[in-house]
């Protein structure tokens, strides 16, 4: 059986994250960044979004029981929902 190296893995949990907010020189806006603590701190990533799309995500990670996280695509996924009819 061949052991699994770290680096081939692509899709990882995210287990905590951290938002913060940089001000600037007076009268710019400031930076919003959310840090991604994945698999327990097996690797982290740094997202820079912008302040409403911060407000979403933040809502999204506060709701999301599963959230993972696909580093070669930098993609945040939010788990599986269903359908209300």
């Amino acid at each position: 059986m061949e052991a699994t190296n770290p680096e081939k893995i692509q899709v990882r949990e995210v287990t905590q994250y951290q938002p913060t907010w940089t001000a600037k020189e007076p009268g710019q806006p400031g930076v919003f960044t959310i840090q991604l603590i994945l698999d327990h701190g097996a690797e982290e990533f740094i997202i820079q979004p912008d302040a409403d799309d911060a407000d979403v995500l933040v809502e999204l990670l506060e709701r999301g029981e599963n959230v993972y996280f696909d580093v070669g695509r930098r993609v945040l996924m939010f788990g599986n929902r269903a359908i209300r009819g």
